[in-house]
């Protein structure tokens, strides 16, 4: 587009937020407008995708810090501000006269007005100075090229675009997220198959690399993003606080929790590992098992092992009578001194 155009083109209202908006404010709208007016969401709509047409024109100046400054220059001067023009000599004498203002010549014939817009040759004359644009400014999505004062002028080489990101989820078991594995997922119309790396947890969002759709003028893919949900495992999680841990709940008995046993636990690969108790062990102490836990290429975590002390919910006759026996021989009450300590 060429810059003249940016006179009667308002970005900031086509994306509808404020000229002092800031660059998270301005991607924020054009990814709620472009999802919104996208061919894909309007089949056959055309003022949808003229709609869409001007999001992607307002969102490739005003996401550009340089291209955002020249806009509002411009459109400062179209819309009543200053601008330069030629005196009696014409266009030629015009030049002359702003270069030497500009290093330091003077001259009677450059004239500062404040008194409406800038006529479409003002800003020509602007251009091929400050961008190095001879020629008037080009008619198509022109890449633009720096001048020798700083300014961009344009060139006919077409800028490459990165094509848009596409987003989806996958659903893996413990296991696959643990260990790998290949998800097939179908997204912007199409399913591929991918390679979703180890240790992934909840939450979690891998980038796959091209996977999005084309850019354009050679620019290129965009990328896949994938949120992660992992299935509840019936024994195991992923530790929320460092996700290269895994956490499981192993039972014991009162006996094995008050005078200490040696109990297997079984590990994620199907095998198993021992783990002593110590005597007296109350519910909820956490033992840890070393190297058992998520393996990646950078580490490998370990696995957690919280105690809880199994409570029969029947009992027997006999069960009763010998608590009762067991409960008598104590002679002690685990709240004896819970009162005194609450009033502190």
């Amino acid at each position: 587009m060429a810059s003249q155009d940016w006179m009667t083109k308002n970005f900031y209202a086509v994306l509808g937020v404020a000229k002092d908006a800031d660059s998270a404010a301005i991607k924020k709208a054009y990814r709620s407008l472009a999802k919104k007016y996208h061919p894909d969401r309007n089949p056959g709509d055309a003022a949808a995708a003229e709609k869409f047409k001007e999001i992607g024109e307002a969102y490739a100046v005003l996401s550009d810090p340089k291209e955002r400054q020249q806009y509002d220059a411009i459109r400062s001067m179209a819309g009543g501000g200053a601008r330069f023009t030629s005196g009696s000599g014409g266009a030629g004498a015009g030049f002359e006269d702003i270069f030497s203002s500009m290093f330091g010549g003077g001259g009677p014939n450059v004239r500062y007005s404040t008194s409406g817009g800038a006529s479409q040759e003002d800003l020509e004359d602007l251009l091929r100075m400050f961008g190095g644009a001879g020629g008037g400014a080009p008619t198509g999505g022109g890449r633009r090229a720096r001048g020798p004062f700083g300014f961009g002028g344009f060139s006919s080489q077409p800028q490459p675009v990165k094509g848009p990101d596409v987003l989806t989820g996958a659903t893996l078991s413990l296991r696959d997220a643990v260990a790998g594995t290949l998800a097939e997922l179908t997204a912007d119309g199409r399913t591929i198959t991918v390679r979703i790396p180890a240790g992934v947890h909840d939450g979690q969002k891998v980038r796959l690399r091209g996977k999005g759709r084309p850019g354009t003028n050679g620019g290129e893919n965009g990328d896949m993003v994938v949120t992660i949900s992992v299935a509840k495992h019936p024994v195991y999680s992923i530790d929320p606080g460092n996700t290269a841990n895994l956490r499981m709940d192993l039972p014991v008995t009162l006996k094995e929790a008050a005078l200490g046993a040696t109990v297997e636990v079984p590990l994620l690969d199907g095998g198993t590992s021992r783990v002593r108790i110590k005597p007296g062990t109350s519910s909820g102490t956490v033992l840890r098992l070393r190297g058992k836990g998520v393996t990646t290429a950078k580490k490998t975590g370990d696995l957690l092992v919280t105690v809880q002390v199994a409570v029969p919910k029947k009992l027997s006759k006999d069960a009763k009578a010998a608590l009762e026996a067991f409960d008598k021989a104590m002679e002690s009450d685990p709240r004896a001194d819970l009162a005194q300590e609450a009033a502190k």
